[in-house]
């Protein structure tokens, strides 16, 4: 019996369907770890299929890297009239769900990659400037955004490690830590 022929989809659909495919994987290993030959058998497509859409294997890992950032961020910035104490929770509810992959995305292969860490800078410019709307403070004073970007990067470093351990301490025990971190620095700003 002839094994069916895979089903035809639309460029971007397919597009979709892979980058998916690889979020999925991504939560399950490194994105290093993340071959074309998997992605290809469970799309149900040819190798070559995958490089139609994706001309290297980098430039898929980069698409699927992208994706990854927009989820943290669609997560974490659902509505930019929330406080900071919502956007805390979430981003400490995302890693402690997703803790291995993002910490993979911005420490491991990010630190080596220049086009991977342009995108982790860019997430991070995109959450301080969720923060600044939710203070309801001026993004564009040069001062504050050095702050605040310097508060997200110990939100990161805080949250990755709360969440390798989250019993140790209650979510809104550490939501409240880092509410006074920020508090402490925005005192001290002109």
């Amino acid at each position: 019996m002839a094994t069916p022929a895979p089903r035809r989809l639309p460029p971007d659909e397919r597009r979709r369907q892979l980058v998916g495919i690889g979020l999925r994987m991504l939560t399950e290993r490194p994105i290093t770890e993340i071959t074309v030959d998997d992605v290809a058998r469970e799309a149900d497509i040819s190798r070559s299929l995958l490089f139609n859409y994706f001309p290297t294997k980098r430039d898929y890992h980069l698409a699927v890297i992208r994706a990854a950032a927009r989820r943290v961020r669609r997560v974490v910035l659902v509505d930019g009239d929330e406080g900071v104490p919502v956007i805390l929770d979430r981003f400490l509810a995302f890693l402690e769900r997703r803790r291995d992959p993002y910490l993979s995305l911005l420490r491991g292969v990010g630190g080596a990659d220049p086009e991977v860490a342009a995108i982790n800078a860019e997430t991070r410019a995109e959450l301080v400037d969720g923060v600044l709307h939710a203070l309801g403070r001026d993004p564009s004073t040069p001062a504050l955004r050095l702050a605040v970007g310097g508060w997200v990067a110990m939100v990161e470093d805080v949250g990755l490690a709360w969440a390798a351990d989250p019993a140790a301490m209650p979510r809104e025990d550490v939501v409240a830590l880092l509410l006074g971190a920020l508090d402490d620095l925005l005192v001290r700003l002109p």
